[in-house]
């Protein structure tokens, strides 16, 4: 395997012994190795659960607030200072690249990604523009000032998956069943395939500018995958989500960026997940650890992977639930991550807006205090 083509400087190669992330708790345990603590992060930990945040929002619009790289940097460090998690989660949008596309999209608020027009048929997705190399710039700028505020500290980038972007761009708004694209992968199926190249290039294209401006991690959020079957998903979905990947594997690699990939209520398709190109599969609340692990195992790539390192998958609800009861099942998630080759303690989803900040601090610190 040839080696990863990261620049020089990357926190993953640099000999800056302050900047490295290589031998982070995060990275360690995204390559399978026993890290010198627990590491954790959370989905969402950078957001309206924080009263900072909030403040620093005011008057600014979502999708303004994470092309302005100061403003994008400042929230994505909020939490890292805060709760003294071991990775920053890069502030953003899985819908970024479609406004830096000049793709007419805003986030409503109390609704959500809505388009100022759907994408239902081939003329739509002809007339889609790539992104280009100057339009990434804010997000390059971004994610640079926050790697030299974050030290050590590795920063994840991410983007959204293909079937997630392409769901959004054919409902031309969040939907609870996403009929609209799993219609037109059955009935035109060529459209769906032209839609899904373009958002897997669209995606690629975006997470690539992170990891080369010093990302060290990257995550990809198939937010909606988990409303299709195996059958639909191996068909019309992985082809797309592997292109996305392949758009950064020069960088990745046993000595390079893990690459994570996560998405909701997929219990029933984790290994195609992984065989997408991920080197670490993220589990939402739904399925417990050592199980995921198992279906893993039994179900091992082309390649011959099997088991990887895992990421999850505490039940956001619990955070409400008391701390007897949150304690007990924050442990019982390290018992059941333990089997597998590495774990990344998370939440089986982001975090909810109301959450009260004190208690994340709280699981950081009782998952901190867990011996590896």
């Amino acid at each position: 395997m040839t080696a990863p083509q990261l620049p020089a400087g990357h926190p993953l190669v640099t000999d800056d012994a302050t900047r490295s992330t290589a031998r982070s708790a995060l990275i360690t345990a995204l390559r399978g190795g026993t890290p010198d603590r627990r590491p954790v992060w959370f989905m969402r930990q950078a957001g309206r659960s924080l009263p900072e945040y909030r403040q620093l929002r005011e008057g600014i619009s979502m999708l303004d607030s994470c092309l302005q790289p100061e403003l994008a940097s400042e929230i994505t460090l909020q939490p890292v200072r805060r709760h003294d998690v071991d990775a920053g989660i890069f502030f953003s949008d899985i819908v970024i690249p479609l406004r830096l596309a000049e793709v007419g999209v805003d986030i409503v608020p109390g609704v959500g990604p809505v388009l100022d027009a759907p994408v239902r048929t081939a003329a739509d997705v002809a007339a889609l523009p790539e992104l280009t190399e100057e339009s990434l710039e804010p997000i390059r700028e971004a994610v640079r000032l926050t790697v030299a505020e974050l030290g050590s500290t590795p920063l994840i980038g991410f983007a959204g998956a293909p079937f997630t972007l392409a769901a959004y761009m054919v409902e031309g708004k969040p939907s609870r069943d996403h009929l609209g694209p799993r219609t037109m992968m059955h009935a035109e199926p060529d459209t769906w395939n032209a839609l899904a190249s373009w958002a897997a290039r669209a995606s690629g294209h975006f997470l690539r500018a992170q990891i080369e401006a010093g990302a060290s991690a990257g995550q990809l959020f198939d937010s909606w995958a988990g409303s299709l079957s195996l059958g639909d998903y191996l068909t019309h979905v992985q082809p797309h989500s592997a292109a996305a990947f392949a758009q950064v594997a020069d960088l990745a690699g046993p000595d390079g960026v893990p690459l994570i990939h996560f998405g909701t209520g997929t219990s029933e398709i984790l290994p195609a997940m992984r065989d997408a190109g991920a080197s670490a599969v993220g589990v939402d609340y739904r399925l417990p650890l050592d199980e995921a692990h198992r279906r893993l195992t039994a179900t091992p790539g082309a390649d011959g992977r099997g088991a990887v390192p895992l990421q999850g998958n505490i039940d956001p609800a619990l955070l409400e639930a008391g701390w007897d009861v949150l304690e007990a099942h924050v442990r019982g998630v390290i018992e059941a991550g333990s089997v597998a080759p590495g774990h990344v303690l998370n939440l089986g989803h982001g975090v909810p807006p109301h959450t009260d900040p004190t208690v994340l601090t709280r699981v950081v610190e009782l998952i901190h205090s867990v011996a590896p």
